[in-house]
């Protein structure tokens, strides 16, 4: 039995559309199932059960002979988020307790951390758990994944596999209930349909050209793959970034939804908002190395690709 938190999301849903298409079904869905907008991503799953989050402890501790994998990809995402108290009791409690659950069971453990962690990047991009500590996110949420990374880290009891991913922008099928927080390309294809052309921010960095701020983005098809890769790899615990390793401008990103509705780009600008204006990142791209010496050697999607199969796939087809 696979357990997925998180699951009526964007990436854990999608997550479980891969076990299903590698044939497990032995699969617990975790999450609040009482958002309506959410109910399209899990409703077509093979599962056995659907737990929610408020019973899921219990549960475990009824069924924990059952369970041979815990992933824990729910947590409250929204970057405007300012109300510590959820952030806490979401990102930061709840994983601990559901770590401790794992050490005491036995259960190999794989959760979201964020790249949101790095802050602006002034340590770098590279996963190296000595860096943690040194770490400054910019926004709440980004402090409450960081803080789990290191309580983690200074744990002396530990799963006997665990690995915490620092995902990059991911982009993909399984987010439109995310609305603002959705990725640039389903903001790009709505405004596209909308009014025939986008708006992105505008640069107030004097390095940075408009539209040529830089963010690793990864397909969500590729993170689904590697979190497969790791439930059978089973070994070399650690923190670990995933993207692709490659930075791409918000100008390619808008550019290739473009392309991809068969459309000629029709691009401008607009200001950064003030309010997020001095804490926005001009630059991020993971230092994949750490995942790849460890074996994993498929090849990342690449942003073309995944746009035009994200665009002509799932979004065009409603």
């Amino acid at each position: 039995m696979i357990v997925v938190t998180g699951a009526a999301g964007f990436i854990a849903s999608f997550f479980v559309q891969k076990l299903n298409q590698e044939g497990y079904e032995d699969v617990v869905l975790v999450d609040d199932f009482s958002i309506t907008s959410k109910k399209a991503n899990w409703e077509n799953l093979a599962f056995t059960q659907k737990i929610d989050r408020g019973q899921f402890f219990s549960w475990l501790e009824e069924n924990e002979k059952q369970i041979q994998f815990v992933f824990h990809l729910g947590a409250r995402t929204d970057t405007t988020e300012f109300d510590n108290a959820v952030l806490d009791e979401l990102n930061l409690n709840y994983s601990r307790q559901l770590w401790r659950l794992c050490v005491k069971y036995g259960f190999p453990l794989v959760y979201a951390s964020s790249a949101a962690t790095y802050g602006m990047g002034e340590h770098g991009y590279e996963d190296k758990h000595e860096v943690v500590k040194k770490l400054n996110p910019l926004n709440p949420y980004g402090v409450s994944k960081n803080e789990f990374d290191k309580w983690a880290l200074s744990e002396e009891k530990q799963p006997y596999f665990w690995a915490g991913l620092k995902l990059f922008n991911v982009y993909g099928p399984n987010e439109n209930h995310k609305r603002r927080m959705a990725s640039v390309v389903w903001h790009t294809f709505n405004q596209v349909i909308e009014t025939e052309a986008m708006k992105l921010f505008r640069s107030h960095h004097s390095d940075y050209k408009d539209g040529e701020q830089l963010r690793d983005f990864i397909y969500v098809k590729d993170v689904a793959e590697v979190l497969y890769f790791l439930m059978h790899h089973r070994k070399d615990s650690g923190l670990y970034n995933l993207g692709t390793g490659q930075a791409r401008t918000f100008l390619d990103l808008a550019t290739a939804t473009f392309s991809a509705m068969g459309k000629e780009p029709n691009i401008s600008f607009i200001d950064t908002p003030v309010d997020i204006r001095e804490k926005y990142q001009y630059f991020t791209e993971a230092n994949m190395d750490k995942l790849r010496a460890i074996g994993y050697d498929a090849e990342f999607t690449s942003l073309e690709e995944g746009v035009k199969d994200y665009v002509q796939g799932y979004l065009m087809k409603g």
